[in-house]
């Protein structure tokens, strides 16, 4: 673990908020987003995970094995064909 650094608690509109040092979070990687869990009388800051990561890997290498079809048949309507412009 790094070096203890002692901060306050500041309010900011209704809520409150915690300002963290710029070496801390050059040490933590936490750039943007985060989730706040609360263990006990701790307060745990971690970065937000990305969501989505690898989809599009993932999706390219289905459409190379030709696994990129639809599950269920699509099956139209007569509104679908008559009323629908395409």
């Amino acid at each position: 673990m790094g070096a203890v650094i002692k901060t306050r608690i500041v309010k900011i509109g209704n809520s409150q908020g915690v300002r963290i040092p710029k070496p801390l979070l050059e040490q933590s990687g936490i750039h943007t987003e985060v989730e706040i869990e609360v263990h006990g009388n701790h307060l745990i800051v971690r970065a937000a995970p990305k969501l989505r990561v690898g989809w599009e890997e993932a999706f390219a290498a289905m459409a190379e094995q030709h696994d990129d079809v639809l599950l269920d048949d699509v099956s139209s309507t007569d509104w679908d064909q008559l009323e629908w412009e395409w």
